[in-house]
């Protein structure tokens, strides 16, 4: 185990179990959105009118947004949708900003600017949990490793299927999120301060298939420190996010 200074995000469970846990925290937001296009200028009757043009594809992300989590502020949709494109197929979740409203734009920021993209699913522990979150770049993982958020009251349970972020202790949230996957919930999580923000509905099955041969052996401080090149040379057959999108907002 890394010294205690290493901060290792263990969840804090009931005696025998573990928790979600991350080690530093981090914070983001988001680009103002975009202004909804205007209504084109009816044309002359006798005039042919033009066929419309295609909207221009959104900007891809960037690294260098990534780079200032303190621009990444923008408030999520009361609910949105995200894809997660998979090694081993889709998840669907549903955000709803009603149950976590920090938590919700936090994901939602990180999510539009792509930080999970490429990001693997490195702690994985049969029925109980699985957690993602340190960006493949370690540069990336550096400017957000103390660009924490406040805590959100727990309005709902950690039942099987929900998202969570995260923590190294109160108000330490940053971008490692773990999706329950115990039958019959880790409501246990519900009164250490884990706030469920959202839920897989589709593609938990998925979920279920997600390498789980590695249980606690990645180290968090060496993803932040190599990034995915660790996690690859010592950990080959962990699955990883290929593309996270929003679908419906």
């Amino acid at each position: 185990m890394p010294a205690a200074a290493a901060l290792t995000l263990l969840l804090a469970g009931c005696a025998e179990e573990p928790k979600p846990v991350e080690k530093p925290a981090e914070e983001a937001a988001k680009p103002p959105e975009k202004a909804p296009a205007e209504a084109e200028e009816a044309k002359p009757a006798e005039e042919k009118a033009e066929a419309p043009k295609p909207k221009p594809a959104p900007k891809p992300p960037t690294k260098k947004a990534l780079l200032n989590p303190s621009a990444l502020r923008e408030r999520a949709p009361d609910v949105y949708k995200v894809k997660f494109e998979t090694s081993k197929g889709d998840i669907i979740i549903e955000v709803n900003r009603s149950w976590a409203p920090r938590g919700a734009d936090r994901f939602y920021n990180l999510v539009k600017n792509g930080f999970y993209d490429g990001c693997k699913f490195f702690r994985v522990i049969n029925n109980f949990i699985v957690q993602f979150g340190l960006n493949p770049d370690p540069a990336v993982s550096r400017a957000w490793q103390n660009a924490t958020i406040r805590d959100d009251p727990v309005t709902k349970t950690n039942r099987r299927g929900t998202l969570s972020f995260a923590t190294a202790g109160p108000n330490t949230r940053t971008t490692q999120v773990f999706i329950n996957t115990k039958q019959g919930g880790n409501a246990f999580l519900d009164s250490q301060g884990f706030a469920p923000f959202g839920r897989v509905i589709e593609g938990m099955d998925v979920v279920d298939s997600l390498y789980a041969g590695y249980g606690e052996a990645p180290d968090q401080g060496m993803i932040r420190t190599k990034g995915n090149a660790y996690l690859e040379e010592r950990f080959p057959k962990l699955d990883y996010i290929k593309k996270a999108t929003i679908i419906e907002e």
